[in-house]
């Protein structure tokens, strides 16, 4: 059930000022957080710990996360799958992107095709399974939002995006990181799971820590729309075609 505090006229769905722009700084922060800090280990050093891995698109990854918490929170799930099956197609057009770039002859003299290979060439494993973990995490992520907005009655948002947080980013370093990396030079099974779980534990805590920014961007959202949305009777398929 979809309850607007200025409803469309009857038979029309509303027109929302916001959210095609919200989808794409979705879509803008996805491509670059794979594109760029993806398949790089990097590490800290911690008191007592010492040397702590992880890989360098935490930095920026996780705001995809909140981003997808203010999509389900405020336009529901329905749109926010849409803005999914989007980021998703824009996925496979990057990578069939840097498939072909990266292919193509380079001129005569040109010194970058190494570096260019280097840094682009990723393997079709590492393609798939950023793909893959993205799908599921991101469903998995607005599901858990949805879901948890009826049980609370709207009531304490951030249990939702921190507990949304924490079954999305898991799942997604879950997949990632074993389908893309397990067996790889320069990948041994300790640092392997060490960086998944790093991630894990990094995301969730840039979720925890920009609750705050959440808070702000949907209230203010939900004010400018005018709709206040649970998904009570909404197909949660995330292959349905309805608008519910």
């Amino acid at each position: 059930m979809e309850n607007h505090a200025s409803p469309a006229p009857s038979g029309q769905q509303p027109r929302f000022r916001y959210y095609d722009l919200v989808m794409a700084a979705f879509v803008t922060i996805l491509l670059l957080s794979n594109l760029i800090g993806a398949s790089k280990p990097s590490y800290v050093v911690l008191p007592v710990i010492g040397e702590w891995s992880f890989g360098a698109g935490v930095l920026f990854f996780p705001v995809s996360y909140i981003i997808g918490d203010i999509l389900t929170e405020v336009y529901g799930y329905a749109r926010a799958r849409r803005v999914i099956w989007t980021g998703f197609a824009a996925l496979l057009f990057m990578a069939f992107m840097a498939w072909v770039v990266v292919r193509l002859p380079a001129a005569e003299g040109w010194p970058g095709q190494a570096a260019y290979e280097f840094v682009f060439g990723n393997s079709w494993r590492i393609v798939l399974a950023s793909i893959v973990a993205f799908w599921v995490g991101e469903f998995a992520n607005s599901l858990v939002m949805a879901k948890m907005k009826i049980w609370t009655e709207g009531r304490a948002l951030w249990t939702r995006t921190i507990g949304s947080t924490v079954v999305g980013q898991g799942l997604d370093s879950l997949i990632f990181y074993p389908l893309a990396f397990w067996g790889l030079a320069g990948w041994p099974v300790e640092l392997l799971w060490q960086v998944a779980l790093s991630q894990w534990l990094i995301k969730t805590l840039w979720e925890a820590l920009l609750t705050p920014f959440t808070y702000v961007a949907i209230n203010w959202l939900k004010r400018a729309e005018g709709v206040e949305i649970f998904d009570t009777d909404t197909d949660f398929s995330p292959f349905a075609t309805s608008k519910k």
